[in-house]
């Protein structure tokens, strides 16, 4: 019974669309104002409902958040985000490649390629990642706490090639340079002749989940190139993000 109103109570906050008040919640549930406001306060005290303005007020909490998006397969999120990834790779006529954050790793979990037969590409293959050296895991990790930040800097930093950044201080300046200017990239610092930039794909309040990316040969993928995709991947990148939260696929 618990349990049944409890979830109640979520459902009622979810659908609303807006803050709603203790009070909305009695009224829309009918039950005794007492144990409405008991519950209430046990969801807020569980972070599975939040009061972001602290008026009372509650939306659905960012640990709820959390757990329904640990939820989401690789496959809901790749049957989400594939149209808008699939477009850009059209628009901008390169590789295009969504990332993920999980279990301290980030990996490459979706890529798309461009329709141009005569169009020379990239493809970055599918997996993890290295912390400290591709585009699409600096994405994220520039935006995450600075203990993740951290675990980097002190693991073992490889030097793929002699452009990859091995130092403490190249990285934490290269992590305020990708805050300030909203994406990462990399000049050949996996393999020779191959850049990349990718945007941080933020979800609700928990952050950087994922990145979106795109990759070619760095006789096109100069820094003003990679500048001017990097800006374009920004507004990508918040798309995806509406996608992913909203996308309910069933695992097939």
């Amino acid at each position: 019974m618990l349990l049944d109103r409890l979830t109640t109570i979520l459902e009622l906050v979810a659908v609303a669309g807006r803050p709603v008040t203790a009070a909305d919640i009695q009224k829309a549930t009918g039950l005794p104002k007492p144990t409405s406001y008991r519950l209430v306060q046990t969801l807020l005290d569980h972070g599975l409902i939040e009061s972001p303005a602290d008026d009372g007020r509650v939306v659905i909490g960012e640990r709820l958040i959390r757990i329904a998006l640990l939820g989401k397969s690789d496959v809901d999120v790749r049957k989400a985000a594939a149209p808008l990834l699939k477009a850009a790779a059209v628009k901008f006529n390169e590789t295009v490649f969504l990332s993920r954050f999980r279990n301290e790793q980030v990996e490459i979990i979706h890529v798309e390629t461009p329709e141009d037969p005569a169009r020379a590409y990239i493809h970055p293959g599918l997996g993890v990642r290295p912390l400290h050296a591709c585009s699409c895991s600096k994405a994220i990790a520039a935006f995450a706490e600075p203990a993740f930040q951290d675990s980097i800097i002190s693991g073992t930093l490889r030097a793929y090639t002699e452009f990859t950044k091995t130092t403490e201080a190249d990285l934490r300046r290269e992590f305020a340079e990708i805050v300030k200017r909203g994406f990462a990239d990399c000049d050949q610092e996996i393999d020779i002749g191959i850049a990349s930039v990718a945007a941080p794909v933020s979800i609700g309040n928990i952050g950087a989940t994922f990145s979106v990316g795109a990759v070619g040969p760095i006789r096109r993928f100069g820094a003003t190139y990679r500048a001017d995709i990097g800006e374009n991947l920004i507004d990508l990148a918040h798309r995806v993000s509406g996608a992913i939260q909203l996308c309910n696929v069933p695992e097939v």
